[in-house]
């Protein structure tokens, strides 16, 4: 009974960190409290990288990083800064599709903890979506290797030029394995322990 209470005390207090409330209202910052009510474009929209233009992310990017030079930044930084801009214009969206009944200040009061609070958590996720897509890409580009190598070789096969060519060398091999055989089983034929008996008269 302790253990379960210590449980769901730690658990309630890691979604404190999750919620805003405003008039009231318990407004999740955690775009992915709200997943029962996603449908499956929703969901793949939410969790892919992309789906925001450049051009929108570029014009917020002072708005969630303001003390950060973009043109003194590695690109590997820039593009998960950048995914994590997006991640804040999503979740933004969510809430104001969820809540609208919430003012402009009150989505500034939203936003303002969201950038307190949820951007390290949404910089670690993003880093570990590109992770992930880079690991299905490279799973990928082997399994198309692995299947263009072996049908090349099944193509190769299939050329009436390389059966001509392979004929010979199969005959030779077959005919080979053939008489290395066949000298053997004469060889253990011959019995080299055992000489004609002489008969010795004493």
């Amino acid at each position: 009974m302790a253990i379960s209470s210590l449980s769901g005390n730690k658990m309630n207090k890691k979604l404190q960190h999750d919620i805003v409330k405003i008039s009231g209202k318990n407004i999740y910052i955690n775009p992915f409290l709200y997943w029962r009510r996603f449908d499956e474009n929703t969901n793949r929209w939410l969790r892919q990288p992309g789906q925001i233009s450049e051009e929108q992310i570029s014009c917020n990017r002072k708005r969630f990083y303001p003390e950060l030079d973009w043109n003194e930044m590695k690109l590997e930084d820039k593009m998960i800064k950048d995914a994590t801009v997006e991640m804040f214009l999503k979740t933004l969206d969510l809430i104001s599709t969820f809540h609208p009944t919430l003012n402009s200040g009150q989505l500034l009061e939203v936003e303002r903890k969201m950038a307190i609070t949820k951007k390290k958590s949404f910089e670690k996720w993003v880093t570990n979506a590109f992770q992930k897509k880079a690991r299905a890409a490279m799973k990928e580009k082997r399994i198309y290797q692995r299947e263009r190598f072996i049908n090349n070789w099944r193509e190769w096969f299939s050329l009436e030029t390389t059966q001509q060519a392979l004929l010979p060398i199969i005959v030779i091999i077959f005919v080979s394995a053939f008489v290395g055989w066949s000298a053997g089983i004469s060889k253990n034929s011959c019995n080299p322990y055992f000489e004609p008996s002489t008969n010795i008269n004493f």
